[in-house]
């Protein structure tokens, strides 16, 4: 069975947030807007680093680039969710992209899209919708 993540009442709570993002830039614009908000950020500059961190440690919710080196974004969301099967759990992954390939990201297992440059209203807003629906 999948443990489902945190429900909608406890979003305004810390949460644990991998950011994978392999441009500088865009890394310290999240970490800086998700450290403001409180939440507990931890940065990986591709896929394989990104899926190397879930590995090892539970989040609450991936902010995933979609284009990044050694293993994209859709790659490593797919190698999640055949691992989470194996361990029953389960991680929101929201897509973070410059593109319009909603259809590509979705189909690889991310559970949202946001669009580039990240805001926090913006990430506020699609992470409401991705912890309603995983609570549904």
């Amino acid at each position: 069975m999948i443990q489902k993540p945190r429900t909608l009442t406890t979003v305004a709570q810390p949460l644990r947030v991998l950011v994978a993002e392999d441009g500088l830039m865009n890394r310290r614009l999240a970490h800086g807007l998700l450290t403001k908000e409180g939440h507990y950020v931890t940065l990986a500059d591709n896929g394989a680093q990104a899926l190397s961190q879930l590995r090892q440690g539970r989040y609450d919710v991936v902010l995933m680039d979609v284009e990044m080196p050694i293993m994209n974004g859709l790659a490593a969301t797919a190698a999640l969710r055949r691992h989470e099967r194996k361990m029953g759990r389960y991680t929101p992954v929201i897509a973070l992209t410059s593109n319009t390939n909603r259809e590509e990201c979705l189909a690889a297992g991310m559970d949202a899209f946001l669009n580039k440059p990240l805001t926090i209203g913006a990430f506020r807003n699609v992470l409401a919708d991705v912890m309603r629906d995983s609570a549904a």
